[in-house]
């Protein structure tokens, strides 16, 4: 871990931008680094109704991966689940598409409780991630709902049918994010981004069109990251042409983008830097934007640990190149 070159941001804040199971990788790993001076703004456009109750899928598995309540083994959910609930709903003749664990299914009736009696999601979301014991600011995107809607040659589908219940199997010819643009961010979001000194903005290698996408499209959030000074840096997702986990590479054929580090970089064009894998180095040349070349295949804590300190690294090394150019 290069923490000698990381040390110029102790102290100063760091926000991260992610989805579910990879970004969260990634979130733990700076929250390791850095603790309490890391803001995670996360997707809710997966959010959605089920059973009558408020679920959110990629806050939970920030939240169980930080409080470190995650079932690494299955990659999602809670460790040490029970399966009581699904089994006697099935049993009634219930929905069992979307499985919901006995231990999970607390976080689902708690934040509806919540939500009901008028609280919002940011401040549900700060509570648990205090009650877990987690250093990090986790902030939903915004309180107002957002909906990723998969439009497929079949129709459209809301994102969980679409990823959940048909295992991301329709080709996909486009996406929207319903509500986003009349959605507003929380002033904890803007607080975040407009603080005079953020070190650097990290954006997670997360699905940058299902995960990273709806977060850019909420009001305020892009017009946010434009006025960010300190270096905005991603990490490419894909290793080889592939995702580690989703379906990244199959939604980048379908929509006609070449699945590479090459197209990430042109996706993310506001950026000051990509983060792509060893194994696509024969990518840097063609990528017009500095470019840090890095294993960022997370299979340990320790994985985690690197990559996270590479992103810092790479943080320092953007600003004292700004600072040289303006000098």
């Amino acid at each position: 871990m290069n923490v000698q070159s990381t040390l110029p941001l102790r102290g100063r804040p760091v926000v991260a931008l992610c989805g579910g199971v990879g970004g969260a990788k990634l979130a733990l790993g700076l929250e390791r680094l850095i603790g309490a001076d890391l803001t995670v703004i996360v997707n809710t456009g997966d959010d959605f109704e089920h059973l009558g109750l408020h679920v959110s899928p990629d806050i939970d598995t920030v939240l169980y991966t930080l409080g470190g309540l995650s079932d690494v083994e299955r990659g999602w959910g809670r460790a040490d689940e029970t399966w009581n609930f699904m089994e006697s709903l099935g049993g009634l003749g219930g929905e069992t598409w979307f499985r919901l664990g006995d231990r999970d299914l607390a976080m689902h009736v708690e934040r509806t409780r919540a939500l009901r009696a008028g609280v919002s999601l940011t401040d549900f979301t700060t509570a648990v991630a205090r009650q877990l014991g987690i250093a990090a600011s986790i902030l939903p995107m915004s309180d107002d709902r957002v909906e990723t809607m998969v439009i497929t040659a079949d129709g459209p589908l809301p994102f969980q049918r679409y990823f959940v219940g048909l295992q991301c199997a329709p080709v996909v010819k486009r996406l929207e994010f319903r509500n986003a643009e009349r959605a507003a961010a929380s002033s904890q979001v803007l607080a975040a981004l407009g603080n005079p000194n953020l070190a650097a903005v990290i954006i997670c290698p997360s699905n940058p069109y299902l995960s990273v996408d709806p977060i850019l499209a909420v009001s305020g959030i892009r017009k946010a990251l434009d006025h960010v000074t300190a270096p905005i840096v991603a990490i490419s997702p894909l290793i080889g042409g592939q995702a580690v986990k989703g379906p990244t590479a199959k939604i980048m054929a379908e929509l006609g983008v070449p699945a590479d580090s090459v197209a990430i970089a042109r996706h993310y064009r506001f950026i000051d830097g990509l983060i792509i894998d060893e194994t696509d180095r024969g990518d840097a040349g063609k990528i017009d934007m500095p470019v840090y070349v890095k294993s960022t295949w997370m299979r340990s804590l320790e994985d985690r640990d690197r990559l996270a300190a590479d992103c810092l690294d790479f943080a320092v090394r953007l600003a004292d190149a700004e600072r040289r150019k303006v000098t």
